[in-house]
């Protein structure tokens, strides 16, 4: 699976303590999340949903690209966001942490210009907008620091309305357990984005791609602003990425032959997903959500309604953060 996104995965680990400087619009749209949904979400799941369409109607026609089989990644999930003011779907992926939980990045719920209001969720599917259980979520839990502005703490959880059904094409993944440094081995990462930056033919299945992990002070070599000690990154060698539409996917290693999840699909280079550079991810162990939010999230029932979210003060990104209230529409 190839990649772009001038936003796309990552599983990071903060670097830079500074902040980036108040820079111009232009920068924001280029190197952060500012904006994901409508530049990325929208148009990339409306091309996914004709190239599904056209698959039905000639599966001989589509062409290229590393498809996963049904189950081959049990724990990937599909999202369709319904943005705030917008029609159409936005989409990102997601990792089925439990039968009641999804990880996914931030910047599919809020990109610092737009707010989803629900995600519609496909578990046990190789296809987006058709077939597997599909489920909306009652509730999404953003990292109380997420910055659309530095990519900082670029983690949600999704909490879904009743358990779902465990099977063979179902099953969640696994966190690490131990503070440990993976620079060196091999992950895989997977999505339902594109394979290619003009892969307009490829078959539009659930695909994966096998990353080397790099360090991150040679990831920010290429990201020095952006990539933080809270971020994994993985090499682009070989033209080899996430891509448009992948962001918030998981990226994970084997241990003892079982999937780990280090990381969550972040950010890429505005270059274009295969040219080259790292793509940078949100670390499941460096980021907790105020102690290790992951895991007591996992042991606690979902928060009910009104639960927090962090919202921007109107027009720029780089202006004050207010908490306000956020209550699910009808």
């Amino acid at each position: 699976m190839k990649c772009f996104l001038g936003i796309v995965v990552a599983l990071a680990a903060v670097a830079y303590a500074r902040e980036i400087p108040a820079y111009e619009d232009e920068y924001l749209e280029s190197m952060t999340a500012y904006g994901y949904l409508t530049r990325f979400g929208i148009p990339e799941a409306e091309r996914i949903r004709k190239l599904e369409e056209e698959m039905l109607k000639s599966p001989d026609r589509i062409a290229g690209g590393t498809a996963s089989a049904l189950g081959e990644i049990p724990y990937q999930a599909g999202l369709l966001s319904e943005i705030t003011g917008l029609s159409g779907n936005g989409i990102c992926g997601g990792s089925l942490l439990n039968n009641l939980r999804v990880l996914t990045a931030a910047h599919c719920w809020w990109d610092g210009q737009n707010q989803a209001w629900r995600f519609t969720v496909v578990l046990g599917s190789i296809t987006l907008f058709s077939g597997g259980t599909r489920v909306q979520s009652t509730s999404v839990v953003v990292h109380p620091n997420w910055n659309p502005r530095t990519i900082a703490n670029d983690v949600a959880i999704i909490n879904l309305p009743a358990p779902v059904t465990l099977s063979a094409t179902i099953s969640p993944i696994a966190l690490p357990t131990t503070n440990e440094n993976f620079a060196g081995e091999t992950a895989v990462a997977s999505g339902f984005g594109m394979r290619g930056e003009e892969s307009i033919t490829t078959a539009q299945f659930k695909s994966h791609v096998s990353l080397s992990i790099i360090t991150n002070l040679v990831c920010r070599l290429s990201f020095p602003f952006n990539v933080q000690n809270s971020n994994i990154c993985t090499s682009g060698a070989g033209g080899m990425s996430t891509c448009r539409g992948d962001s918030g996917g998981p990226l994970a290693v084997t241990r003892n032959n079982q999937r780990i999840l280090v990381g969550v699909t972040s950010f890429g280079s505005a270059a274009g997903c295969t040219r080259g550079f790292p793509l940078p991810c949100t670390s499941t162990l460096s980021v907790s959500f105020g102690g290790s939010l992951l895991y007591s999230l996992l042991d606690s029932p979902p928060p009910h309604y009104p639960f927090y979210q962090r919202t921007p003060t109107p027009l720029r990104l780089s202006s004050l953060y207010q908490i306000s209230y956020y209550y699910p529409r009808d």
